[in-house]
């Protein structure tokens, strides 16, 4: 059997702390994916409303979990709750979204049409987009340096080397450059969305 020696299990504590933090970096990742998916474009899709927090029976629930979310035609969502009693808190939390749509209820349920975006419409989605990326951008930035503070504080108290400092900087921000890419490829394709 293979002897670790000291130099590895010092080399291993760094890489532990990034691998305890990777669910961080994802959830910041899924984060910014589902809020993105909320800005609408010019065509209709579940995830615009899915997640729109609902009062109903003295709790708060996500539409999706009170109703089947369809989009019939490219323009227009359709919501229809399991308990048609839902109906009327389901059309209000749209109207108070910031979705800017009205809401019509008819005897299939919520019906949604998507207006065409004007450009000044597009602009301020586009600018709500990058809100949304750099939130993402500064999270994962935040997730690194929690990092690199245990890394600093094990040097000082000599559980570990200046070379592991390094190796985790250099580490992690290889992590940071692959999370940019993913995060300009995500405003890449929704500003192309956006623009159709």
């Amino acid at each position: 059997m293979k002897k670790v020696i000291f130099c590895d299990m010092l080399d291993l504590m760094y890489k532990d702390h990034i691998i305890q933090k990777k669910k961080e970096f994802d959830a910041a990742v899924e984060h910014v994916k589902s809020e993105i998916a909320t800005i609408r474009t010019g065509r209709a899709h579940a995830s615009m409303v899915e997640d729109i927090q609902v009062d109903y029976m003295d709790s708060r629930f996500r539409i999706k979990e009170l109703a089947t979310i369809n989009t019939p035609e490219p323009r227009t969502i359709l919501i229809q709750p399991w308990d048609k009693q839902a109906i009327p808190n389901i059309a209000k939390s749209i109207k108070e979204s910031s979705l800017g749509l009205n809401p019509v209820v008819d005897a299939m349920g919520i019906r949604l049409n998507i207006p065409p975006l004007t450009e000044e419409r597009r602009l301020e989605f586009i600018k709500l987009l990058h809100q949304k990326i750099e939130w993402g951008k500064v999270r994962v930035r935040q997730v690194r340096e929690d990092v690199l503070k245990k890394v600093q504080a094990e040097v000082k108290e000599k559980k570990a080397r200046e070379d592991d400092l390094f190796k985790a900087k250099e580490q992690l921000q290889k992590i940071i450059n692959d999370l940019t890419r993913v995060f300009d490829d995500m405003t890449k394709k929704k500003e192309q969305e956006l623009m159709k």
